[in-house]
């Protein structure tokens, strides 16, 4: 059975740049890609908030930067997802979709979280052309534009509030007849006046010639007094949730309800020596590429000492 020192799991922000970190220790770190090879970034159009792109940069770009970089100090990327894992004693064991079992000295989890969709057809058609699951990240495009957010949780009613701050009009569907947020959350919306919450409205499709232009939405659906129409928007952005890639390594990390991997402190530690979590499988509340590169830093760190300290 292969045996490597560090092994890196995921290959967005947090794991690439775990990579370098190990890369430059000497570590000879090997990358699984996973189910998305550079990550949620990959079906980003613009960036522009990661420093160091003052002109912005695409988001398949960055994370093409970001390999190349891994490559560039001794990281072998390997395409193949994590689909078993024994955390129970050192050397760990995880296999993968190609039917290959390797051991690893220290394991960094950078599996990410896979946004929830609404699962209509459109939601592909347009991704990238005005739908996103991120208004910290594509918020600014919409500036003084009318966008459409899809939830009723805290999640929905912050994304609506800061895309409140930039566009001139936000729509919040929400499918119940009240909103499941925190008092405090719901107050902030309710008292908005860019913000109109539509309760008891599902979204049905979206239109537009290339990109978004408008929702088709039902109110009240499946009730007798059940209407059809049509949003006129630019942007239509899910807060419905998002689900951590963990399930593999629940048995033996701690979770929280979510799936989210709980870590030591402000540590990329789980508690099971030698493994780490970086990016957004342990982040439930930034998600930014920022932070999981700076957590994927911090990891790479944290294996190295691992190492040294006990002469691995």
């Amino acid at each position: 059975m292969e045996h490597i020192r560090c092994l890196i799991i995921g290959s967005g922000p947090a794991g690439y740049t775990a990579a370098i970190y190990a890369g430059r220790a000497n570590l000879s770190p090997v990358v699984y890609e996973g189910i998305q090879p550079g990550g949620q970034l990959t079906i980003t159009t613009e960036v522009e908030n990661f420093p160091g792109y003052p002109e912005g940069i695409a988001g398949p770009e960055l994370m093409d930067d970001l390999r190349k970089q891994a490559e560039r100090f001794g990281t072998e990327i390997r395409n193949a997802i994590a689909t078993k894992a024994d955390l129970s004693k050192r050397p760990y064991k995880i296999t993968f979709d190609d039917d290959t079992t390797v051991e690893a000295e220290t394991v960094i989890i950078a599996t990410g979280a896979t946004a929830k969709y609404l699962g209509l057809e459109d939601e592909k058609k347009y991704a990238g052309m005005g739908v996103s699951a991120c208004a910290t990240c594509d918020g600014f495009f919409y500036r003084k534009k009318t966008v459409v957010v899809v939830g009723g949780g805290d999640t929905a009613c912050e994304e609506a509030i800061y895309l409140a701050g930039l566009a001139s009009k936000v729509y919040l569907l929400v499918r119940k007849p009240y909103l499941r947020a925190s008092k405090i959350m719901q107050e902030r919306v309710l008292e908005n006046p860019k913000i109109e919450v539509l309760f008891e409205h599902n979204a049905e499709g979206l239109f537009g010639e290339n990109g978004v232009e408008g929702v088709h939405v039902v109110k009240r659906k499946g009730e007798t007094d059940e209407e059809h129409y049509d949003i006129t928007a630019d942007g239509f952005f899910l807060a419905i949730g998002h689900k951590p890639n963990s399930e593999i390594f629940s048995p033996w990390v701690k979770t929280d309800e979510t799936g989210y991997i709980i870590t030591e402190g402000d540590s990329p530690r789980t508690g099971i020596p030698g493994v780490f979590a970086a990016g957004d499988v342990a982040d439930p509340h930034y998600r930014q590429a920022i932070t999981a590169a700076a957590s994927g830093c911090k990891a790479a760190i944290e294996a190295e000492r691992y190492l040294v300290e006990n002469k691995l």
